[in-house]
């Protein structure tokens, strides 16, 4: 009987380690300077998507256009995708997404909660990836302004309404670091997300394969105040590790930035060994160096300022030992016209470029080990090209508080997607 009963518990003991190891596989994992699933490389040319979470809502939402587009993208040998798992806005709250998923701290829209849900579901079922977005410096998903507004800070001051400057709005945002409260009510979220059970699916989060990493915040900057910035990333990642062992972690900084006074560094914002790899933008229209319509010296002068920032990040990355994706670029229409019909010449040639380092990067074995292009609109269109979101607008891949039409691919865009595609064979 005692043999029996040892025999009993030996078999069952086997099918709980047996258990237990398959729940710990499909997550990405970093080994040295390399992305890995099950001991495997994992590599890849994605998307931004952040409105996924916003289509996929049962009542406010699109499940049907999500569908859609998620197989359009699945067609497209696209893997990953940074969402957002964040959004933040009360009634009044301005140039942002609405319908929020957080209406006031604490209190929660379930309709988006569930389009959330379902996004990774449907992704899950795709093999695609996720990049969690938790927060964001930007007020297109609320962000620091939100939880600074509900904080007691005042009202936020909109750069896109004159004579508001854009100065005025960073001094706003970057007092988020040293706002304890406002902190505290973006580390519930974190928790609440983190621990959330998938009303689709049943699991965890923290627990969900389709989760590659959760990211502390989109485009977080430091400006005179970067020792308060990095005080802040380390106590968030360090928080977001003792919550969830099995998923990586990132910052969403742009790296360096083209502006020496934007407050962040690449090498010292990611030397923290709770961050597992690096995150890098280059916006050559945003930051001066080119738009379509220029003259070709001038793209080639642009280039090579792509390349030298680059260089410099690729540098701080093999300095860390840690791997890095470039999570966004982009660039406008043809003319810089915000019209869907417009042609996309430049942005071709801007995409093959891009495309072709991170391709190599991948092949030779480099530190950049996977990119998201900015962004997918999918089958989205703007009512009115050129202006500013409204509320009850169709989603597209260019947020709120940016001019509509301006960056995001559409599912018509049959040139630019034959590039996406050709690099994902």
């Amino acid at each position: 009987m005692n043999k029996f009963l040892g025999l009993l518990i030996l078999f069952a003991s086997i099918i709980f380690s047996s258990c237990q190891q398959e729940n710990k596989t499909n997550f990405v994992k970093v080994e040295a300077m390399t992305f890995t699933i099950n001991g495997k490389d994992y590599n890849y040319k994605g998307a931004n998507y952040w409105q996924g979470m916003n289509l996929g809502a049962p009542k406010s939402g699109d499940r049907e256009r999500l569908i859609r587009e998620l197989d359009q993208m699945q067609a497209l040998g696209i893997t990953n995708l940074r969402i957002l798992a964040a959004s933040e806005a009360d009634s009044a709250m301005r140039y942002c997404i609405h319908p929020a998923l957080q209406i006031a701290p604490g209190v929660y829209n379930e309709d988006i909660w569930q389009g959330l849900d379902f996004l990774l579901a449907e992704m899950g079922k795709r093999e695609m990836k996720a990049i969690m977005v938790l927060g964001n410096f930007w007020t297109w998903s609320g962000g620091f302004p939100q939880y600074l507004q509900w904080a007691g800070m005042g009202d936020v001051p909109y750069p896109q309404e004159p004579p508001t400057s854009w100065q005025e709005f960073t001094d706003y945002s970057k007092q988020f670091y040293s706002n304890d409260s406002a902190q505290q009510m973006m580390r519930n979220h974190i928790k609440t997300t983190i621990i959330r059970i998938n009303s689709v699916n049943g699991k965890v989060y923290k627990e969900d394969a389709t989760i590659m990493a959760w990211q502390l915040a989109n485009e977080p900057r430091g400006y005179d105040v970067p020792e308060q910035l990095q005080k802040w990333t380390r106590a968030t990642s360090a928080y977001i590790k003792s919550l969830d062992e099995n998923h990586l972690v990132c910052l969403g900084t742009e790296g360096n930035t083209a502006s020496v006074n934007s407050g962040v560094n690449v090498l010292i914002d990611n030397d923290d060994p709770n961050i597992d790899y690096i995150t890098m933008h280059i916006w050559a229209q945003n930051w001066g160096w080119y738009k379509p319509g220029q003259s070709d010296s001038i793209y080639q002068e642009a280039m090579k300022k792509v390349n030298a920032y680059w260089d410099v990040h690729v540098e701080a990355a093999e300095k860390l030992n840690k791997p890095m994706v470039l999570e966004e670029f982009g660039i406008a229409r043809d003319a810089s016209s915000f019209s869907p019909d417009t042609t996309t010449t430049s942005r071709d040639q801007f995409f093959e470029y891009i495309f072709s380092k991170v391709d190599e990067s991948i092949k030779n074995k480099g530190v950049v080990r996977g990119l998201n292009f900015w962004s997918y609109s999918g089958e989205g269109r703007p009512p009115r090209p050129g202006e500013f979101w409204l509320q009850g607008d169709t989603f597209l891949g260019d947020p709120p508080h940016e001019l509509q039409g301006w960056y995001g691919v559409y599912d018509t865009d049959s040139s630019t997607l034959g590039i996406i595609r050709e690099y994902n064979r």
